[in-house]
């Protein structure tokens, strides 16, 4: 009897295989890479060819010896790691360990777990893609020589244990320059105004917003302004211009990519890129469904919507079984891959269709069930026709003023028979009405003001969109990306939002300084595409690296000498440390600047640098000071704790409310858009449970009590007001963080 020996990445992934296959195949996992760069050196000859120099890696030996017994032993070795760069590199490892020429047909390759996608790839072995290998040697390279003559620098010039990364530092600075974005950031004042109509007496109503004056665009900065259109059109005759309508159509979603994915995991889910990846991988390697056991999905790292013609046929079947032959088109959706897609796997789809997930959800934890129904509904979805809605448009006169009135019905909900309820948006309705027709008014609205938005920080969804949208990184390669920029304290997450720390801002100011042609983005964009080449046998490695290494010498040669070799002398704080005696010195961390003792390390220790921001406690009249969580986040407590133990998550102000007389509050909503809210929690200006979408109006402006005291026309701004207090005190605090959005005092451990 035959003994043939698959070696496989994951045990799960063995598990799975060693079910669809009989006694002839043993299935065993490598558990990753088993061969890698030294880690105590640079590893690489820049001499001789840029020669990598591998070694096993420490703790894999006993691995090593049980594959290489049972590889003696097979008649034959399959290596069936992951389809990609990375993985056709283990393979490559792999055979040099084992002793199998690399020009042998001992790959097999796969894009989903299933019985028939291993049985026959077994069929069709190949040899190594060395192609693939180099592309994935030329990264593993360029980022050795990167991190390795890049990080000493760091060491000596801002602070040791550091380290950069060419596609980590380029993330950091997209997300400190969108920071930097926000902080700068002037919001300016504008107004809506609306009517509601009607065609006729106890006619339906509809509304219609001003968009003219005199045929040009309408802008309206303040209250005046809006008060002074409100009185004329309350005295207006209306007539309609035009009318149209028409049919128009929503196309359905393409399938998931890497990317799209996690994004959406983001958006539905809350899931981490880290997470979505996880459980993918899970839902990938296989799982047991009563008594079968197999992959639910195909492979999750990929940047192609494409699906194979088997799967778009049983895709479309199940479209006409489940909701009829009008949902299923005439011919298959296709969409197009980003430019710099490589196309080498489909889409993320379910490997069968038919395996909905009210059936699996039994077998599947709660994560993996909805990741699942979530790219089962997406697959189902973009087979599906397209949403039809009957849209109407008027354009209407108002004397000098134009207004606009426009709304859809949905004729045919297509694919957004799949769609959440939230997605589906409903509009008021708008009658067609020939032009020519006048129009009876039935109210004036008061203006609504508003206040432009800065842009809005970057999520792990949106910082993998743009790195997608740029070409920065691959998909296997953005959710290590995220992870390792927090992990260093370059980037730390608040709430959702990413911000740039201090110290990820003082080092990606350093690199774009003296390495700004290769910290960037084009310059990112431009690796990835050379590497898609060296895959593509359309360049040699050899060639790129040298391309890349000369000037990065010359870069390093020049930064050496003109940053400044001494570090700046320590800043002293005239704070006593208690446990020695010596005055303690101002140093910066993660997470910013604190107080440290200079006896380190025979003295270690620290305490919070308490920045002030010039508001006294409302309850004892100290100093407000700047926290931080042990996660980053920021709140404010009082400088005298434990004496006093005022907290509070929003800035306090120095201003106080007309109606109680408490201090006002600066509340940070969604977007980085600021307002001033009450800290008395019972009075009607206090930040309710769930923040109030309630717009300022013209009535509201028009009261003769002001919401902020003593501040005029200016009360307009409060709610644009931004929030500053983003420099964080660091260090090592026991204090504990607020504990409600309402409460703003409580009991803290220590400050």
């Amino acid at each position: 009897m035959s003994n043939n020996l698959i070696i496989v990445e994951s045990p799960t992934k063995s598990k799975t295989i060693t079910k669809f296959l009989g006694s002839k195949y043993t299935v065993r996992a490598s558990m990753g890479h088993l061969r890698d760069l030294k880690k105590s050196t640079l590893s690489v000859d820049v001499e001789h060819d840029f020669a990598p120099e591998y070694i096993n890696i420490r703790g894999k030996g006993d691995l090593i010896r049980e594959l290489k017994t049972a590889a003696q032993k097979a008649d034959k070795v399959y290596l069936a790691t992951d389809p990609d760069r990375e993985g056709e590199a283990i393979s490559w490892h792999l055979a040099h360990i084992l002793g199998i020429d690399e020009k042998e047909p001992c790959r097999i390759a796969f894009h989903e777990i299933t019985a028939g996608a291993v049985k026959e790839a077994l069929k069709h072995p190949r040899t190594i893609d060395m192609d693939m290998v180099d592309a994935q040697q030329t990264r593993r390279i360029i980022d050795r020589l990167v991190g390795y003559k890049l990080s000493p620098l760091l060491w000596r010039k801002v602070r040791k244990g550091l380290s950069a990364g060419r596609v980590q530092s380029v993330a950091v600075k997209i997300v400190a320059d969108r920071d930097k974005e926000i902080e700068t950031f002037v919001p300016e004042e504008y107004w809506t105004l609306k009517v509601k109509l009607r065609e006729k007496e106890k006619a339906p109503l509809f509304e219609a917003e001003v968009a003219k004056k005199d045929g040009k665009k309408l802008v309206l900065r303040n209250a005046e302004e809006t008060v002074a259109v409100e009185e004329a059109l309350k005295q207006a005759s209306y007539t309609v211009l035009n009318a149209a309508k028409k049919n128009v159509t929503r196309r359905p979603p393409a399938p998931f990519t890497t990317s799209t994915l996690q994004q959406e995991a983001a958006h539905r889910l809350n899931f981490t890129t880290r997470r979505t990846m996880l459980v993918a991988q899970q839902l990938y390697e296989g799982v047991s469904i009563g008594k079968n056991y197999a992959g639910l999905i195909t492979y999750m790292r990929t940047d192609s919507t494409r699906l194979a013609a088997e799967a778009l046929s049983s895709i479309r079947g199940l479209v006409a079984q489940f909701y009829g032959p009008e949902y299923c088109p005439e011919k298959p959706n296709y969409f197009s891959n980003k430019n710099n897609a490589q196309d080498a796997h489909e889409a993320i789809r379910p490997t069968s269709i038919t395996r909905t997930p009210s059936e699996v959800e039994p077998y599947l934890t709660k994560e993996q069930f909805r990741l699942y129904e979530l790219i089962w509904k997406r697959t189902m979805a973009c087979q599906m026709a397209p949403a039809r809605f009957d849209q109407t448009t008027l354009q209407i006169g108002a004397g000098p003023y134009e207004l606009k009135a426009s709304g859809s019905v949905l004729t045919f909900d297509g694919f957004l028979r799949l769609a959440d309820k939230k997605d589906t948006k409903k509009e008021g309705l708008v009658p067609y009405i020939e032009p020519g027709h006048p129009l009876v008014l039935y109210k004036v609205e008061h203006g609504v003001q508003h206040f432009t938005e800065p842009p809005a920080g970057y999520t792990e969804a949106s910082l993998v969109k743009k790195m997608e949208e740029e070409g920065i990184g691959r998909p296997s390669t953005y959710a290590p990306i995220i992870q390792t920029i927090q992990a260093r304290g370059y980037v730390v997450k608040e709430g959702k939002k990413l911000t740039a720390t201090e110290l990820g801002k003082k080092v990606v100011d350093l690199l774009t300084t003296y390495f700004g042609s290769i910290i960037n983005i084009p310059y990112s964009a431009k690796m990835e595409t050379e590497l898609d080449e060296i895959a593509e046998h359309k360049v040699d490695k050899l060639t790129i690296l040298k391309h890349f290494y000369m000037p990065f010498e010359e870069l390093l040669e020049e930064a050496d000498k003109v940053i400044p070799k001494d570090p700046p002398p320590l800043e002293k704080s005239g704070v006593t440390c208690e446990k020695c005696g010596r005055e303690m010195v101002i140093r910066e961390g993660r997470y910013g600047k604190f107080l440290a003792c200079p006896g380190f390390p025979e003295c270690r220790n620290t305490k919070p640098l308490l920045e002030k921001i010039g508001v006294p406690c409302p309850k004892c009249g100290g100093d407000i000071t700047i926290r931080r969580t042990k996660t980053g986040r920021v709140f404010y407590g009082c400088s005298n704790y434990p004496a006093c133990d005022f907290t509070s998550w929003d800035k306090p102000t120095t201003e106080t409310c007309s109606l109680c007389g408490h201090m006002l509050l600066e509340h940070t909503d969604r977007g980085s858009k600021s307002r001033l809210v009450c800290s008395n929690a019972d009075c009607a200006n206090a930040l309710p449970k769930r923040t109030s979408r309630k717009k300022t109006t013209t009535a509201d402006l028009l009261k003769v009590s002001k919401v902020v005291k003593g501040r005029g026309g200016a009360a307009r701004k409060a709610t644009a007001k931004k929030t500053s207090g983003k420099k964080a005190a660091a260090g090592k605090t026991a204090a504990k963080e607020p504990r409600g959005r309402k409460k703003t005092t409580g009991k803290t451990a220590g400050q």
